[in-house]
């Protein structure tokens, strides 16, 4: 087990450097210009000498490969720099959206695993049937729907519309962040993990369908039938185990989809998460605070395959005689 963990350090050190490295070359090859991201609108009046004092004060006169070895060293000492756009500590600014990003993130994973497991059990037990059709038809429709035309939807219909949510942000305007309840921000969330969820349940559903089918047609499942068994009492007793499997897998390896999913959601919804953070960083040549979130969200990634993993283990015994994890 502890050569297990330590093969696993390794992988996510190695694939944090890389990425670290491919990242903070394209950032500095974009045309973006931090220099003028910082000055903004002020740009035209400064001299060549006060731009070249900004230059050397963030090191962005050096070579790219004194810069990136400063920012590696940095961040092994736990410092992250300091954001060129908000001008204050990187882990300020993530400190201060991490619990809305992954309080989003939790209620919309939750949400389609939830949705797509019963939906998926549903349309296999129902294989055939109207139901079966309609569910998948309805999966067909959301693989193919682009989630920030479905998230102005949901805007335009129940904030607009009809007023039941919040138009945006992550919590009531004009209230102190001492007065903000846990209920005031899954209110403000609710709307956009919706949207979040929605396209990802078709994948959840879809799976699990596939999979369960094949089980259902299992020479133990007739013997099974033979004995009466016959319903939910037949999934629960033979089927819940094998078709978790799959949905497992796909499950936990949609973080990166999440991540990528919430950007959009956290846009269109104006929510205040890392999201929309990378976004701003991104178009603003923030270079400190664009390459924490990037190795924040590769690190989430990594751990939801390799929960995933742990869990193949887990609910699987063929995996767990005669094979080590790896």
């Amino acid at each position: 087990m502890a050569r297990y963990f330590l093969l696993k350090m390794v992988r996510l050190v190695s694939l944090l450097f890389v990425v670290s490295l491919l990242t903070f070359l394209l950032v500095n090859f974009s045309p973006i210009d931090p220099v003028r991201a910082y000055i903004g609108a002020d740009m035209l009046l400064i001299s060549p000498e006060q731009r070249a004092a900004i230059e050397a004060y963030w090191g962005l006169n050096q070579s790219l490969i004194t810069q990136y070895t400063k920012w590696l060293t940095s961040i092994l000492t736990g410092d992250l720099g300091t954001s060129l756009i908000y001008r204050i500590p990187v882990i300020e600014v993530i400190a201060d959206r991490f619990l809305s990003s992954i309080l989003l993130m939790t209620m919309a994973w939750l949400c389609s695993g939830v949705v797509g497991l019963l939906l998926g059990s549903l349309a296999a037990m129902k294989k055939g049937t109207w139901i079966d059709r309609l569910i998948r038809g309805y999966c067909s429709v959301l693989l193919s729907t682009p989630g920030f035309w479905l998230g102005l939807l949901l805007l335009l219909t129940f904030s607009v519309w009809l007023g039941i949510f919040p138009t945006g942000l992550s919590a009531p305007i004009g209230v102190t962040s001492d007065e903000i309840t846990f209920a005031d921000r899954i209110y403000h969330a609710i709307l956009p993990a919706i949207t979040l969820s929605i396209i990802g349940i078709a994948n959840v559903c879809l799976h699990t369908r596939e999979k369960l089918g094949e089980v259902l047609r299992t020479p133990y499942i007739a013997q099974a039938r033979a004995n009466g068994y016959e319903g939910f009492v037949l999934l629960k007793r033979h089927g819940i185990r094998n078709m978790l499997l799959p949905a497992v897998s796909v499950h936990f390896a949609s973080f990166g989809e999440l991540f990528g999913g919430a950007i959009l959601a956290e846009q269109v919804f104006s929510y205040p998460g890392l999201g929309q953070a990378v976004v701003d960083a991104g178009l603003e040549g923030d270079v400190p605070l664009f390459l924490a979130i990037v190795l924040i969200s590769t690190c989430f990634v990594f751990v939801g395959n390799w929960i995933a993993d742990l869990l193949y283990v887990v609910l699987d015994p063929r995996m767990r005689k005669g094979r080590n994890i790896s």
